[in-house]
């Protein structure tokens, strides 16, 4: 029997505030969400909310390990056809679905590979509209894109060779999910998941409180043969305050916290990135190479804008480009925990980073002001004022910008919205000139070159992006089997970005990590994925 709303929260409060079950602080992981869940169906995997919690939930043919490889999940191995268009997936056969009332007798049955076929063709279903669809899109046979070969033989069929597909297939929107939940649930699949994972779903009270408890039935195992995970569950608070979560992390009520609001970044660390003597032996400081390149965006759409806009000109671009100091950026508004963005959009960590062979933007205000006098605005005399749209935690940021270039004359006011409204805007190609990120979703270059291939929406490509020489290159890289070839084009692709400069990048994040000493086994990794399977408390 289902549960009403009503009585579900009544549960759930009664069930949580029970400090002798098994769900107790001393023994469930705790982190708090800041940003809120919208859903718990990997189909919509886009944000890093619920990319973190699918984690816990689903599981994918192959993932990303620790140190940036793609290694077998649930596919134990696969085959690559000569023609590279053919790729056959040799599945595990102790892989089970959570318990649910869905399956006969409510126990999970063995996943099998038409269920592989059920969730990818879910994720291009129209009716479904996952923003994940694009994976997939154009990139497999039209005809027969995903084949059952037997139970554990599962095959997808591309229509031309696309060498970063493994990775794509690394995503949560890749997951595997069972076909019976889907149909039973329907629309509150959302809140009602079914996958392979680690942990299971306890209870969600959205805006308050999520509960995920182990899946006994779990398949993987450490090299002792214990089987993960080692948790007994993990409890998600939602409080959209970074001081309110800070404060939680201080009183020892949750386990870790994500990044650094900057009000309170400099109670804790010191400008060179270390930890204050006052927090040594009290907390630990966790970093480490983050795929994710923090930048400003530029419209290129002209349909949407005046021709008299000066964004359109590459030269004001360009100037904004070296119009700034991201080293001092970067030492007093991140503590030294980013590097400069100084060597194009890809970043740094990804094995095709090159920074003698693509050589981006640095501080240079005589250059920017000969671009400004070149682009017919000497002085920045007859530059109309830019406006640049950003969202609060990143205001401080967007004025350090705006002060320098306003010293070369580029007059920029900055407007300061929230989150979902700017996402909103450039997603509809209605922003100008917005702050943004691209976080890796696999770890290939082509991932971040994505962003400005003309063929594709947005996301990812939220500037508009088009350019004939770049589209060449692309999709020469992306069918490319030779490294070192590839990673050649790819090198040319993102010089092409930082002659054009639709974008302004501004640092290679790292990950930072505040972690109570009592956690053990919790390691950060280069796409700051939340990985639990290994964790324990003391």
């Amino acid at each position: 029997m289902r549960l009403s709303h009503h009585n579900f929260l009544f549960c759930l409060l009664i069930w949580t505030g029970c400090r002798s079950s098994v769900d107790t602080d001393a023994t469930y992981f705790r982190y708090n969400e800041t940003a809120g869940l919208s859903s718990l169906d990997p189909a919509f995997a886009k944000s890093q909310a619920v990319i973190w919690a699918s984690h816990q939930l689903y599981n994918t043919l192959v993932e990303v390990d620790s140190v940036g490889r793609l290694v077998p999940s649930v596919a134990r191995s696969w085959e690559i056809s000569a023609d590279r268009r053919t790729y056959i997936f040799h599945l595990r056969t102790d892989v089970f679905f959570h318990d649910d009332p869905v399956f006969p007798g409510g126990v999970g049955r063995r996943s099998v590979a038409s269920d592989w076929m059920y969730s990818f063709h879910r994720l291009l279903d129209a009716q479904v509209a996952s923003p994940g669809s694009w994976v997939f899109r154009d990139k497999v046979d039209s005809l027969k894109p995903f084949e059952v070969v037997d139970d554990s033989t599962f095959q997808l069929n591309l229509s031309k060779p696309y060498h970063p597909i493994l990775g794509i297939l690394s995503m949560k929107y890749c997951s595997v999910v069972a076909p019976e939940a889907v149909k039973k649930y329907g629309m509150d699949f959302r809140r009602h998941p079914v996958g392979t994972g680690p942990f299971q779903l306890t209870a969600w009270a959205e805006g308050q409180t999520l509960i995920l408890r182990k899946n006994d039935h779990y398949w993987e195992r450490d090299l002792r043969g214990e089987r993960l995970p080692y948790l007994p569950g993990l409890r998600v608070s939602f409080y959209d305050s970074k001081a309110t979560e800070f404060l939680l992390f201080r009183q020892g009520q949750l386990d870790f916290i994500n990044d650094l609001d900057a009000s309170f970044k400099d109670e804790v660390l010191l400008k060179s990135g270390a930890l204050k003597s006052i927090w040594q032996n009290k907390i630990v400081l966790q970093t480490h190479p983050y795929l994710n390149t923090e930048y400003l965006g530029i419209q290129m759409d002209s349909t949407q804008f005046s021709s008299a806009d000066p964004l359109r000109l590459r030269q004001v671009r360009q100037a904004i480009n070296c119009g700034f100091d991201r080293r001092k950026m970067i030492l007093y508004l991140r503590n030294s925990l980013s590097t400069p963005a100084e060597s194009g959009f890809v970043p740094e960590g990804l094995p095709s980073f090159d920074s003698s062979k693509v050589r981006g933007y640095r501080y240079d205000p005589e250059r920017a002001m000969q671009l400004l006098a070149d682009a017919g605005f000497p002085g920045g005399r007859g530059l109309s004022p830019i406006q640049l749209q950003t969202i609060p935690i990143y205001a401080e940021m967007a004025n350090f910008i705006a002060r320098q270039l306003g010293e070369i004359g580029i007059p920029v006011q900055v407007d300061v919205i929230q989150k979902s409204l700017l996402l909103d805007l450039t997603a509809k190609g209605k922003s100008p000139f917005f702050r943004a990120c691209w976080i890796a979703d696999y770890p290939e270059a082509e991932n971040y070159l994505s962003v400005f291939y003309s063929k594709n929406p947005a996301p990812p490509n939220y500037t508009r992006f088009n350019n004939a020489a770049f589209d060449r290159v692309f999709e020469q890289a992306i069918q490319e089997v030779n490294d070192s070839v590839r990673y050649r084009l790819y090198q040319e692709a993102d010089r092409i970005i930082v002659e054009e400069s639709p974008v302004i990048p501004l640092w290679y994040d790292r990950v930072i990590r505040l972690v109570q000493p009592s956690v053990e086994g919790f390691q950060p990794t280069a796409q700051n994925q939340l990985e639990l399977r290994r964790t324990r408390k003391n």
